[in-house]
């Protein structure tokens, strides 16, 4: 898979060499309610997230028609109300920002939003947020794109429901503006996804293509997805947030709970744990094993100083204390400078020359 430069977001880094990057996707689970919005952004420090993800729109930057309906669940009943007047309801105001961007840096979490428009990009600029992300829904978006390259701040742009074409053109769109920092998210905009659907594959493809950094926005429920992910090389993860299913609203019921985000984030430590170095070398820990398994030269019978070695005063076995096998021919004829036991080792320093 391609390589690609570390990615600075404030304090931490993206990239290959570095922890995985786990953000807690808030996004409207804050309900209208700023308390809650802090309750959430410090039970997800708690949990072990890296960021905490809001959305900052404005409804009318993408909704026009306030026919249009939306359905979805919440509280176990199906509920059907105006697009319009959803998205409104959770609407963040922006005197929110600084407060939640201070609340974030309180917690030593990255604070970042997804806004629909270059002056929610300003909104942002101005508590200095360190990242932005474009939604799935806004990768056509291609002005606003342009705008958070122009801005000179890393972008996470979500891939869900796009076309090869498409990401082509964002990607083109963002680098032509002039912005660094790119990553890719794979996305299934599905809700939940379903495992047999998540195509991790997809993210890798990415990768090779576009050679960028790549990470995952997980719509499936449980842990596993996200672990294949990081094992994969995703370099980012996003997974919705709540601190409580049980709360009115459209994603609460596809959200990770606390308990269940902390072991997500323990679980994506543990598979870049065992994922280790991409070094062909033997590792620390088996330094003594290679001294105890490993093969070496020794005498096979005990030997005074002066001797000549032959082929039949040489054996090969453990530990591998000695010259190694692959010196043993080197070493008939050659004379040892002191007396050696039955199966002591052959070194350089017992020979009168090592040629």
């Amino acid at each position: 898979m391609t390589t690609h430069p570390a990615i600075q977001i404030g304090s931490r880094f993206l990239g290959e060499n570095h922890p995985c990057f786990i953000a807690a996707e808030i996004g409207i689970n804050h309900n209208g309610d700023l308390d809650l919005a802090r309750e959430m952004i410090v039970s997800a420090a708690k949990a072990g997230a890296d960021g905490v993800k809001f959305q900052n729109y404005r409804t009318e930057d993408f909704i026009a028609d306030r026919t249009l309906d939306y359905r979805y669940i919440s509280q176990g009943e199906e509920v059907v109300e105006s697009q319009y007047d959803m998205f409104k309801r959770y609407e963040m105001p922006r005197e929110w920002l600084p407060e939640l961007k201070k609340c974030c840096d309180m917690q030593d979490v990255e604070f970042f939003s997804t806004p629909t428009s270059d002056r929610g990009i300003q909104d942002l600029l101005k508590v200095d947020v360190e990242l932005f992300k474009n939604g799935s829904d806004y990768l056509g978006h291609l002005p606003l794109i342009k705008s958070f390259a122009r801005s000179g701040i890393p972008t996470v742009l979500s891939t869900g429901m796009a076309e090869l074409d498409e990401i082509d053109a964002a990607v083109e769109a963002f680098r032509e503006a002039g912005g660094e920092g790119l990553v890719l998210l794979h996305c299934t905009s599905s809700y939940p996804t379903p495992l047999d659907e998540a195509n991790l594959n997809r993210m890798v493809s990415l990768a090779d293509r576009y050679g960028c950094a790549i990470g995952f926005s997980d719509h499936t429920d449980g842990t596993r997805a996200a672990e294949l992910a990081s094992a994969m090389g995703a370099v980012f993860i996003e997974k919705h947030f709540t601190t409580s299913r049980d709360l009115p609203g459209p994603d609460h019921r596809f959200s990770s709970t606390p308990e269940e985000l902390e072991r997500l984030i323990q679980n994506v430590r543990d598979v870049s744990s065992i994922m280790g170095s991409s070094s062909i070398e033997s590792g620390d820990v088996e330094q003594l094993s290679r001294t105890q398994f490993r093969l070496s030269c020794h005498v096979s019978r005990a030997m005074t100083a002066g001797s000549h070695l032959s082929a039949e005063d040489i054996t090969i076995s453990r530990p591998a204390d000695g010259l190694p096998p692959s010196r043993a021919e080197d070493l008939i004829g050659q004379s040892i400078n002191r007396d050696l036991e039955a199966g002591e080792a052959i070194t350089s320093e017992c020979l009168d020359s090592d040629q």
